[in-house]
Order: C-alpha cells, then sequence, then structure tokens
C-alpha cells in the first residue's frame, strides 16, 4: 500500500510541481531499434492501478481547479494575461518564423529526425521563413499552404502514424489558414486539440517502445528520483499523456502551460541544442496557452452541467482515450 501511495504522490507532484528530466521524442536521443515489448507487458498491474488513480485524481481536478481563482493575486495575473491576447496570433507568426530559423541552421525541418538533404528543402524553408516575417495575412496564408506542403512530403516518406508526433504542425497551418476569416475563432481551439493528441501519442511511444527510453536514462544518466528506470519510464509516460489530455479537456491549461514550459527548459540541460531547436516551437505554441487560457475554448467537460456528471466524464474519458491510443499506436505505430 505503501509502493502505491508513494507512487500517486509522485504523479501528483511530476504533473504540477517538478520538472520531468526526460524528453518527449525519445527517437532524438537514441540510435536503438524501436522494438516493441508485448502488450501484457504494457498492462502491468502497476499501468492499470496508475490508470485508475489518475483517472480519479482528474475527476477531483475538475472540481478543485475554479478555487484556485481564490488565491490572492491569481485573479490579477489572469487579468493581466488576458491582456496579452491582441498579441497571440503574432506571436504564433514570428515565433514560427524564429523556430523555423533554428531548424534550417541546423539543417533540418519540423523535428530534428528529418535533416535537409536536398537544395530545395533549404529554399522552401528560407520562402516560409520569409513569409511569415512579412506583416500581412496573405503572405501568412502563403507561408502556410508551402508548410503544409513541405510536411506532406516529409509524411509520405517518413509515414503518417509516424507523423503523428508532431501533428500539432497541422495545427499551426491550420491557424494561419483562417486568419482573418469567418472561421477564425475555430484556429485556437484547433491548436489546442492538435497539440494535445500529438503529446498523447508522443507518450504513448514509452510504453510501446520502453527499451528507447530507458536507453537515455542510462545513456544521459537522467535522474529517476529514486524509481527503478522501468517503472520511471512508465510514470514519465503518464505524465506527458495526462498533459496532452488536460489540453484537450481543457483543464488548468495556463498553469500547465507554464509547468511544462518550465519542463521542456530544464531538459536543455541535459539534451543540450538538439532539444532547444526540436522543442521551440513547442514553446511558443505553449507561451499562447499561458496568454489565452481556454477564454476562447469551450472544453468538452462543459457539457456536463452537475459536478457528479463533470467527475464521471472525465473519469471513464480518461480512461477510454488512454486505451483508444495505446491500442492505435501499438497496432500501427
Amino acid at each position: 500500500m505503501k509502493k502505491w501511495l508513494i507512487i500517486f504522490i509522485f504523479i501528483l507532484l511530476s504533473v504540477y510541481l517538478t520538472p520531468l528530466a526526460t524528453d518527449a521524442h525519445v527517437k532524438w536521443f537514441t540510435k536503438l531499434e524501436p522494438i516493441k515489448v508485448p502488450l501484457e507487458e504494457i498492462l502491468s498491474t502497476e499501468f492499470i492501478v496508475i490508470s485508475l488513480l489518475i483517472a480519479i485524481l482528474l475527476a477531483v481536478l475538475t472540481q478543485w481547479i475554479p478555487k484556485l481563482m481564490d488565491i490572492p493575486g491569481v485573479s490579477k495575473v489572469d487579468l493581466k494575461l488576458d491582456s496579452y491576447r491582441k498579441y497571440s496570433r503574432n506571436i504564433l507568426k514570428y515565433g514560427t518564423a524564429i523556430a523555423f530559423i533554428l531548424q534550417v541552421v541546423n539543417r533540418t525541418m519540423f523535428a530534428p529526425e528529418f535533416t535537409i538533404s536536398d537544395t530545395w528543402q533549404t529554399v522552401v524553408m528560407w520562402v516560409i521563413i520569409v513569409m511569415l516575417l512579412i506583416p500581412h495575412h496573405i503572405a501568412t496564408k502563403v507561408a502556410a499552404l508551402i508548410m503544409l506542403g513541405l510536411f506532406i512530403s516529409i509524411w509520405n516518406e517518413a509515414g503518417w502514424f509516424h507523423m503523428l508526433d508532431y501533428g500539432f504542425y497541422i495545427a499551426i497551418i491550420g491557424v494561419f489558414l483562417v486568419g482573418r476569416t469567418q472561421l477564425e475563432t475555430a484556429g485556437f481551439p484547433f491548436l489546442y486539440l492538435g497539440t494535445g493528441l500529438s503529446l498523447c501519442w508522443v507518450a504513448v511511444e514509452k510504453w510501446v517502445y520502453p527499451m528507447m527510453t530507458t536507453d537515455i536514462i542510462h545513456e544521459h544518466h537522467v535522474p529517476t528520483f529514486g524509481f527503478d528506470p522501468e517503472l520511471f519510464v512508465v510514470l514519465a509516460a503518464f505524465i506527458e499523456f495526462v498533459v496532452g489530455y488536460l489540453l484537450v479537456v481543457g483543464i488548468l491549461n495556463r498553469l500547465l502551460a507554464v509547468v511544462v514550459t518550465i519542463l521542456f527548459i530544464l531538459t536543455t540541460t541535459i539534451f543540450g541544442y538538439t532539444e532547444v531547436v526540436g522543442h521551440a516551437m513547442i514553446h511558443i505554441v505553449l507561451i499562447i496557452f499561458i496568454i489565452e487560457g481556454i477564454s476562447f475554448y469551450h472544453p468538452p467537460i462543459k457539457m456536463h452541467r452537475t459536478r457528479l456528471d463533470q467527475m464521471i466524464f472525465v473519469f471513464l474519458n480518461f480512461l477510454f482515450v488512454l486505451s483508444t491510443f495505446l491500442l492505435i499506436y501499438y497496432r500501427f505505430g
């Protein structure tokens, strides 16, 4: 019983208070070939118990989170962040340009694993950057269409399920394309959804291919806070999955974005410049989340009016989403 209590506390602290010194995209930092472990090994007693504990925790959070606004000073910070919303689209636009500059200088596209091999790819990257730097919405849309074409070309080579790790780029492209149109208000909700689903997807990789992550832990001396590396990998994947899930259902977005931003900043001390290049775009997206909150987003949880209905929805929905992602990734990933 004491063991499960320690695990439960670890999950709680890791999600809200402490950084997790491991990286989401393990493929960037290991040369091991991905080997699936048996499904019954993934669905261990620890995995099932942790899943149920997290589902209960998230159900309780639906009622506890609104009380955070009663903390002195929180409302003022919230109002201050609201005043920066008018800059959100420019932050995303010029932040994307900066992220692409880092990538092209590093001779990569979208992620460190996709290296630039032809001159035309370099030219396309710089065209995207220039078009994003032009302060006009038509230029932004042109940049978005070129980004989409380049993304699809890489998608065809790498495989559809592999590129789901970077599905948030599709969401970013969508935000750019609907700017100054009747669908503009749908842009940022789509960004929340796309980013959340991407984080969930990369988290499942740790369960299906755990040896890749344990190799990183040993090679880079990643602290495991006293846990066995194998159990730590399971917990790390759960934390990443919960982060993505919370973005999708609309719980704790501003505070969550701050925590995840700190997490990614701290991982640079372990993984260095590759980490900076690989997660620069994610940092920009998280800044948007910090500024925007969920004022424009009608989270799925709001479909249920009573507290009990909301708690039941989150509990069951988390288990359903977790099972669906795991089974699809195991079958096709």
